[in-house]
């Protein structure tokens, strides 16, 4: 099974963020949107990096009073690990939490197409491996 079958499942919207805007932006947009992570996205709408809560919450620590006027770019992870939509679950879910992260963006031609959670690929992978049983059961049933 593949990253495109988790599109197609979920559906590709994903919410992005400049990464001028400020991190006061990005805290709304994912409580709006009750996510863990946002795009951000360069002047041209390529990726750019990931925000995700943890960023955030990394950061206040040290510049809490002045962390929401700082542009995401200046807090975001700007090395962004990315897969493709005939990139195995298998091989995403190994990234994934070998790297200890919890979403990757999906790109295809250098274009933003989706995002995967880490939620998302144990739940293909939960379905697929009640499917793989179902089947073990039926043909041993005869």
């Amino acid at each position: 099974m593949n990253v495109a079958k988790i599109l197609e499942n979920k559906g590709n919207t994903v919410v992005t963020v400049s990464a001028a805007a400020e991190v006061s932006d990005a805290v709304e947009l994912l409580n709006r949107h009750n996510i863990g992570a946002l795009i951000a996205l360069d002047a041209k709408g390529k990726v750019a990096g990931i925000l995700s809560e943890r960023d955030i919450v990394r950061r206040l620590r040290g510049s809490a009073a002045t962390l929401l006027t700082q542009p995401v770019s200046s807090i975001m992870t700007a090395k962004v690990v990315t897969c493709g939509r005939n990139d195995s679950v298998d091989e995403v879910m190994q990234i994934m939490t070998g790297r200890h992260f919890r979403h990757m963006p999906v790109v295809e031609n250098g274009v933003l197409i989706g995002v995967v959670s880490i939620g998302d690929v144990v739940k293909t992978k939960i379905e697929l491996t009640e499917g793989e049983a179902a089947a073990l059961r039926e043909y041993i049933a005869g």
